[in-house]
């Protein structure tokens, strides 16, 4: 049977490739395919390319025109032959394998390197189980082409089909039956999470939320005092973590859980829902925004769409804005009124503008958890959130709980 770690796409350098589509503007591919060229640094591969097609629809057979497949095709034999094509959409596996025929270099697709990256990225038996499941089901319907150096041999007189074809058969039947044998591990480890959840009594429980890499783990390890891995590069997190945080005299539970993104595999979704858990039974959502990226109220609205889709949205939410230190509005940002300056803004001017009130009923506070700027401020908003939460569930527990708490380090 194929081993999935074993096929793995290997390389140094890439060619992206991104459609402009009825329901993709060419600025919006743009700006996916800024974000692909991450997970692709993510991946250890460097870009060294990049095109683009405005077309009507996605092409049934090569996903672009035939005439940019050409110009993709020229390029690439005359300046960097050893290079793989990444897509920036995700290719049915006819597409892939007419692309690879067409191309002759390996072709894959967004979900693809994601679940490259996802299997490079788990280090838990939980996570390990989590990907492989998804990477098997993104694998069944593309055996096919796998095995086409097999196609023409024959059994003999008489013989229907090929060695090939059995082979493919045999392949097809030992991943589903790896794919439920994944499936029931993962119902054991959801039992064992469940009682892992509910053997933490009623304290209550909060999860960090957001974009991958705006900067969660780091807050985590500053608001828990904690050692959580962080690193500047996307999903960083698979596992989700849970600390016990103490503020004045109120504990609750702070959880990091891994990062959302534009055009997250539906394999990984289904796969990771036990992660999810954790989120869609958070009382309340502390939702990390990197104000510093360009498309932050994009990455906002992704995470608040994919909030939704796995059950947890309409939860109480504190949108988190970070990374303060590190904003600037961007020269062409129709929203801004703020004349254009390269210092830093300061909170009462960030709270002032416009960002502030995407959130919408939500509360806001800009911070910055590297510099702990405004850190104060959060710990005081946090506190009176979860003290709220708490005497709606314990009453009787009001005069336990300080009133007038004085902000500080916990």
């Amino acid at each position: 049977m194929i081993d999935p770690q074993e096929n793995r796409i290997i390389a140094e350098k890439a060619v992206l490739i991104g459609l402009a589509t009825e329901r993709q503007t060419p600025d919006q591919v743009t700006e996916y395919l800024d974000e692909l060229a991450f997970l692709a640094d993510t991946a250890g591969i460097a870009t060294v390319k990049r095109f683009t097609q405005k077309l009507p629809r996605p092409d049934g057979k090569f996903h672009i025109g035939s005439g940019k497949l050409a110009e993709v095709k020229a390029w690439i034999a005359d300046h960097e032959p050893e290079s793989c094509v990444i897509f920036d959409d995700e290719l049915s596996p006819a597409q892939q394998r007419n692309l690879e025929k067409e191309l002759a270099r390996p072709v894959l697709d967004r979900p693809r390197l994601i679940l490259d990256i996802f299997a490079s990225r788990a280090r838990t038996a939980h996570a390990k189980t989590q990907v492989e499941l998804a990477q098997y089901e993104y694998m069944l319907p593309r055996l096919t082409k796998l095995w086409t150096h097999l196609e023409r041999q024959r059994g003999g007189t008489g013989t229907r089909g090929g060695a090939g074809e059995k082979e493919i058969e045999t392949d097809r039947r030992l991943v589903r039956d790896r794919i439920a044998l994944l499936k029931a591990q993962l119902r054991d480890i959801d039992k064992q999470k469940a009682t892992q959840r509910g053997n933490r009594g009623k304290l209550v429980r909060v999860a960090l939320v957001g974009y991958t890499n705006v900067g969660k783990s780091t807050l985590m390890n500053l608001l828990s005092k904690s050692d959580v891995f962080a690193e500047n590069k996307l999903f960083a997190t698979l596992d989700t973590t849970v600390r016990k945080v103490v503020l004045g005299n109120l504990p609750f539970l702070l959880s990091d859980t891994v990062g959302f993104i534009r055009k997250l595999p539906h394999q990984l979704i289904e796969s990771f829902k036990s992660t999810l858990d954790e989120t869609r039974e958070a009382d309340l959502l502390m939702h990390v925004v990197d104000i510093s990226h360009p498309q932050f109220e994009s990455q906002y609205h992704t995470v608040k769409q994919t909030l939704e889709e796995i059950g947890a949205g309409g939860k109480p939410t504190i949108v988190v804005f970070n990374k303060i230190d590190a904003y600037r509005p961007a020269p062409h940002d129709p929203h801004d009124l703020a004349p254009k300056r390269e210092d830093q803004f300061s909170l009462e001017e960030l709270e002032r503008t416009w960002m502030a009130r995407i959130a919408g009923d939500e509360e806001a506070i800009f911070i910055s958890a590297v510099r702990r700027d405004n850190i104060d401020a959060l710990r005081k908003l946090m506190y009176e959130r979860v003290k709220a939460i708490h005497l709606a569930r314990y009453p009787y527990e009001k005069d336990l709980l300080w009133q007038d708490w004085t902000v500080g380090e916990p």
